[in-house]
């Protein structure tokens, strides 16, 4: 009686040089449970693959997922993702040479709300981290016990992407079918890996370019809040500088008020000096009013001082409030410009690795759009299917609704629409609007008949 090949699971870990971990499955349990710990991992995130290993050392399935580590280097305890479903509920992957893998990653989540846990594995030229995990597990590190009457391992110049209606056979095979060697079956296989592998570069590629972009805006943003500090420190020193001018101008008028009393008090004096002598009063009036005036000239001369220097840094504050609106303005314009251009030569990367921006348009077809066109289309999609077709917008749409919905649009008396059943003109250049969209009875020349 022949065992049932068992079944192993391992958790290995990823760093920047690869894998630098492994482990069997109770060995993670124990350090999700906080038995142990792992001080070189401390206070990070660490990159983890979950795979279930046959007995021959084949990887079956595989679930890459990211686990945090405190400052003691403990996993985290709030860490809770259920690998074995994830395991069970993936989609189909590459042929690492047992069939098709089991994977969960990013990009192909089973679990829609654990995606944001998982990570894509590297799948570009020279670094493949599928075919590291493969051929670290094969050197068996971690000493499982492995069927010694198995078939030969596929060399690793010689994977390939098995074809989707043999992905997962309903009855599992006596002895390896022998592969294809047909030219043809070759190059379907290459082509199904090739790709295979595009999609997952530009699901990377789109998640760059939606970094690149977090991080642009994120500068702009920093720039405008350290420069709308600056406006309102700006504006706040004015306020007081404001403030301060009002209290000037406060004291100045208590200063006239004073100086009005002081010489009210000297003209009573110098009236009781007149009594007694008239030249001394004038002598005496004459000094009192120079040295009034004097003093208010002085006094005067000093509040416009202050008030011009008030003004110069009102003047110089407005200034500075219009070059930093300035700033502003164009750093949000560079911010968009930057925006614009990675788009573009995000469009244009696509472009140059052969990706077609392909549109169907009823009575245009199939439209190729170059990259230099899409912004054109992406603003009227109709019109510019219309120019495809040599007709004008108002023409392309009229005959759209009539290529929908081929019924008369005639008016009957009774107010409502005719609705008879017409024939439908296939093309827009044939379409004329008031015969193509109407019955025989309320076509335009058949009216100008009637009514002659």
């Amino acid at each position: 009686m022949q065992n049932k090949p068992q079944m192993v699971e391992a958790v290995l870990f990823f760093n920047e040089r690869g894998i630098c971990k492994e482990m069997l499955y109770p060995e993670f349990e124990a350090l999700l449970d906080g038995v142990v710990s792992m001080p070189k991992f401390a206070d990070q995130q660490m990159r983890v693959a979950y795979v279930l290993v046959d007995a021959r050392l084949q990887v079956r399935a595989a679930v890459f997922f990211y686990l945090d580590f405190t400052e003691d280097g403990a996993a985290d305890e709030g860490w809770n993702i259920p690998l074995r479903q994830l395991a069970e509920r993936a989609g189909r992957g590459p042929d690492l040479g047992a069939g098709p893998i089991r994977l969960a990653c990013r990009s192909q989540c089973p679990v829609a709300w654990h995606q944001m846990h998982l990570w894509d594995p590297e799948q570009t030229a020279g670094v493949s981290d599928l075919q590291l995990l493969r051929d670290t597990l094969r050197r068996n590190s971690l000493g499982l016990l492995v069927e010694e009457d198995g078939p030969k391992a596929v060399p690793a110049d010689r994977l390939q992407v098995a074809a989707e209606d043999k992905w997962y056979p309903t009855a599992a095979p006596e002895a390896p079918a022998p592969q294809p060697t047909s030219p043809d079956h070759e190059q379907r296989l290459k082509a199904a890996r090739l790709i295979k592998q595009q999609r997952l570069r530009i699901d990377s590629l789109a998640r760059e370019h939606e970094a690149e972009l977090a991080a642009a805006r994120e500068a702009a943003e920093q720039v405008r809040q350290l420069q709308q500090a600056e406006i309102d420190r700006l504006v706040a020193r004015i306020e007081a500088l404001e403030l301060h001018n009002a209290r000037l101008q406060a004291e100045t008028a208590t200063q006239a008020e004073r100086f009005q009393q002081q010489r009210e008090e000297l003209a009573r004096q110098v009236r009781a000096l007149e009594r007694n002598s008239q030249a001394e009063a004038d002598t005496l009036r004459q000094q009192l009013e120079a040295g009034m005036q004097a003093k208010i000239a002085a006094a005067v001369e000093s509040y416009r001082e202050q008030i011009s220097i008030r003004d110069v840094e009102l003047a110089y504050r407005d200034e500075l409030d219009s070059q930093l609106q300035a700033d502003i303005e164009r750093l949000k314009k560079e911010a968009e410009e930057r925006a614009v251009q990675a788009a573009e030569q995000a469009l244009q990367g696509l472009a140059k690795q052969g990706v077609m921006f392909v549109a169907y348009h009823p009575g245009a077809g199939h439209l190729t759009i170059p990259p230099g066109d899409l912004a054109t289309y992406s603003q009227n999609p109709q019109a510019y299917a219309a120019a495809k077709c040599n007709v004008s917008p108002e023409q392309y749409g009229q005959w759209l609704r009539h290529y929908e919905r081929p019924l008369c649009v005639a008016t009957l008396p009774s107010g409502e629409p005719c609705a008879m059943p017409i024939d439908r003109v296939g093309t827009p250049a044939r379409f004329v609007p008031g015969e193509s969209d109407c019955c025989s009875r309320h076509r335009t020349g058949h009216r100008l008949k009637t009514g002659s």
